[in-house]
């Protein structure tokens, strides 16, 4: 098997984002799983980001365990155990794989995921809620019919078994309450992750950028994320310190703590190990050890596309 990202071309203002930010140790990854990214049709990229399809095939007695920093995004995700959204992880989420299977999963936009159960319930940390008591009754079933299809190595017909049950919440939840609000929290969003902000940027500047007072914002992220923006910055600036670090492992963490928007070393390390469970330093060597594993298995096997597990990432 080999690692896939697909990506249709985006539609409207709403752009889905190919970083692996999130996901611990991608060079590792990349062995291990395949993925594939699609984007959502044009009257759900309010709501979604992006779906996502991830299979493994892992030899008997072998498994694989993927780590993932999370976002503040809920996660709507069909596979073999059932179909439920995952909202935002109190801590690291963590998967160990064995066997083979699939997984399709519908990342949402920010705040998203209050919009479309309808209660607050969605911005408690780690709740988990059975998609059937939002999406409606006929959901279980098209989230097994979605995971043959993702098994089977067909990811755009898994996907257009779940979409339409999105649609369907949607078309009953929006309202131009939810539309103005989620504009908000997604713009403040968008401008951190396209860069328009620096990473060094406070919560006056994020409200800022759409208008609105800092306490206003704190009770936007209140109702609809289950965050607070400082909180989101934080999150931020190390999901971009942990991929410039898996891009390049030898740099200078001074040099990237103030990259990233730390005044010094010592405030990225209490982030990073809080965030990620490991100090920057010890990634670092944990990033550099699986690009060399990786350079080693392209240059045993060139042109075999070999990768034999899947690490099933909910954030991916």
């Amino acid at each position: 098997m080999r690692q896939v990202f697909e990506r249709e071309p985006p539609g409207g203002a709403r752009p889905s984002t190919t970083s692996l930010r999130g996901i611990v140790d991608p060079a590792s990854a990349r062995r291990g799983f395949e993925l594939v990214r699609i984007d959502p049709a044009p009257d759900l990229a309010d709501l979604v980001e992006r779906h996502w399809v991830v299979r493994w095939d892992l030899p008997p007695g072998q498994s694989f365990t993927q780590v993932v920093v999370p976002h503040p995004v809920a996660n709507v995700v069909a596979e073999e155990s059932g179909y439920a959204a995952h909202g935002i992880p109190p801590g690291l989420f963590e998967r160990t794989l064995v066997g083979c299977g699939a997984v399709v999963g519908t990342k949402l936009r920010p705040g998203a995921f209050r919009v479309l159960l309808g209660s607050a319930d969605a911005v408690r940390p780690g709740v988990l809620v059975p998609a059937a008591s939002f999406l409606g009754l006929t959901a279980d079933a098209g989230a097994r019919s979605a995971v043959t299809l993702a098994v089977a190595g067909r990811p755009g017909e898994a996907v257009a078994e779940v979409e339409p049950l999105v649609r369907a919440r949607a078309r009953t939840v929006r309202s131009a309450r939810a539309a103005r609000d989620l504009g908000r929290v997604q713009g403040v969003m968008a401008a951190l992750v396209s860069g328009r902000l620096g990473p060094g940027a406070g919560v006056h500047e994020l409200a800022d950028v759409v208008g609105t007072t800092p306490r206003t914002l704190q009770r936007l992220f209140a109702r609809y994320v289950g965050v607070s923006p400082k909180w989101v910055l934080q999150r931020h600036r190390v999901h971009l310190a942990a991929d410039l670090l898996a891009s390049e492992p030898a740099q200078d963490l001074a040099t990237l703590a103030t990259a990233v928007g730390y005044y010094d070393q010592a405030h990225l390390g209490t982030d990073f190990v809080r965030a990620t469970g490991t100090t920057p330093a010890r990634y670092a060597r944990r990033c550099a050890a699986s690009r060399a594993a990786l350079s080693e298995a392209v240059g045993a096997a060139p042109g075999t596309g070999a990768g034999p597990a899947s690490a099933t990432a909910p954030d991916a």
